[in-house]
């Protein structure tokens, strides 16, 4: 065997343990979401549950549930990267409020749940201190309505996942060359200018990282939270995805239906990260056409 294949065969365990380990499932996920019946027993139905997927009217409120979640990302993205600039600009007391910040994303996320679970209940903190300052017009039910519950997870995400963004993001400018920052600055530029046009502009692809990164998180990794804090409802108000795969596969059996959900979680997914790519591509390439 000649030098060259060797690395290759020192790979091949692992590579075969990878493909036994996501290729397998991945597989049995596509071929059952075909099928109907309970796992023992499966009568081939081609695309129909894809059909009475999107029929379900539940379904269709998870998937919209999970669209509201997008929404997070933005508001995650701008808030982390305010507070990454202003403690790498030194804020006093800024390795505090960094380890301060980033303590919620290490936390289980079945204490936050529960934790948030008391906080936003009708007669919990929030509320008491709601009212305590003259806010009772303020003071609502943020878990037991439906218009409210999804936007209870919608900030209990933020809250967990903002600590993430603000330590990416302040690696990210802290690994930056200070030249071009001093000679910006010698050039009379504002700070807002420094901000928009020297420094976010170097770290862009980190920015398109986390976006792309939370986004999928909140597609497919926020069932702890939901099943904890809501339950998926009242009703159906605050039912995800990950959710309502749990619910028909696991608690009603309906494992055709759960996995033809899956794959619907799949694709999303793979559009997010195909569109991460082709920016990705797209910035390498603006960065050798400016060299």
């Amino acid at each position: 065997m000649s030098k060259g294949r060797w690395p290759y065969v020192y790979i091949l365990p692992m590579v075969a343990a990878i493909l036994f380990a996501f290729g397998y499932p991945l597989v049995s996920v596509l071929r059952n979401s075909l099928y109907t019946g309970s796992i023992y027993e499966l009568t081939y139905v081609g695309l129909g549950n894809f059909r009475t997927l999107f029929g379900d009217d539940v379904f269709r409120t998870a998937l919209g549930n999970n669209l509201k979640l997008l929404l997070t990302v933005p508001l995650m993205t701008v808030a982390a990267l305010l507070l990454a600039v202003l403690i790498h600009e030194g804020v006093r007391g800024g390795r505090f409020y960094r380890s301060a910040i980033f303590f919620p994303y290490i936390l289980p996320a079945v204490g936050t749940g529960l934790a948030f679970s008391v906080f936003l209940q009708l007669n919990g903190g929030l509320n008491g201190g709601l009212r305590a300052l003259g806010l009772n017009w303020l003071a609502l039910d943020w878990l037991g309505s439906p218009d409210l519950a999804i936007w209870s997870v919608s900030g209990m995400v933020i809250w967990q996942q903002l600590g993430f963004g603000v330590v990416v993001f302040l690696a990210a400018l802290l690994s930056l060359p200070p030249e071009t920052t001093e000679a910006a600055r010698l050039d009379g530029a504002s700070w807002w200018q420094l901000q928009t046009r020297v420094s976010l502009p170097q770290i862009r692809s980190t920015i398109e990282f986390f976006v792309v990164t939370e986004a999928i998180t909140v597609l497919s990794w926020v069932f702890t939270y939901v099943y904890v804090l809501t339950g998926g409802g009242p009703g159906n108000s605050s039912m995800v995805m990950e959710f309502y795969i749990w619910k028909e596969g696991f608690a009603q059996g309906a494992v055709g239906l759960a996995n033809a959900a899956a794959v619907v979680v799949l694709a999303l997914a793979a559009v997010l990260i195909a569109a991460y790519l082709v920016l990705r591509r797209r910035s390498l390439q603006d960065q050798q056409g400016v060299r």
